[in-house]
């Protein structure tokens, strides 16, 4: 993820709020920008799984530190959706869903498979070993068909410039 400088998100905002635009949303990824915390000391839960800093928190502090020393007043409105997410009642279908999940989980578990997870691919359950579905990273190339067409399709081209070799993670 970049902040700082011509390409970064923090020039992005300026540059949307100098064309009298006086808002924007910003969402991001549970574990993006884990590259920001590089001096954080890592945390992990007692079951020794890592635990990643809270990007939302860091881009808060780092638009309201940006914006402050521009000499520019802005308003910001923080919040993690993840526990309104979850409080939210299931669909009948999601509800649904996860119990098939769930169950397929329990025959794969009373079957003897371990270290894998249930998926569904082409209308059909499926199980994927751990260290295939963790094999490599999702990037988002900034410079390619989908990203492009986000940015278009939420006119923001005009406020981000990427380079040649810029991923989103």
């Amino acid at each position: 993820m970049i902040l700082h400088g011509e390409n970064g998100l923090l020039r992005a905002l300026e540059r949307r709020f100098d064309q009298r635009k006086d808002h924007a949303v910003i969402v991001v990824a549970e574990g993006a920008g884990q590259d920001l915390f590089q001096k954080s000391p890592e945390i992990c839960e007692k079951s020794g799984d890592h635990i990643n800093n809270d990007i939302g928190l860091l881009l808060k502090t780092e638009i309201n530190n940006h914006f402050k020393k521009c000499g520019k007043e802005v308003s910001i409105k923080y919040f993690d959706p993840s526990y309104y997410i979850r409080s939210v009642p299931a669909e009948g279908t999601d509800a649904i869903f996860c119990h098939m999940l769930a169950e397929h989980a329990v025959h794969a578990g009373m079957a003897g498979k371990t270290n894998m997870v249930v998926g569904f691919w082409s209308n059909t359950y499926t199980y994927i070993p751990i260290p295939l579905a963790t094999l490599a990273r999702r990037k988002v190339n900034l410079n390619g068909d989908l990203w492009n067409a986000v940015l278009g399709l939420t006119q923001q081209e005009k406020y981000f410039k990427t380079g040649s070799s810029d991923t989103l993670e």
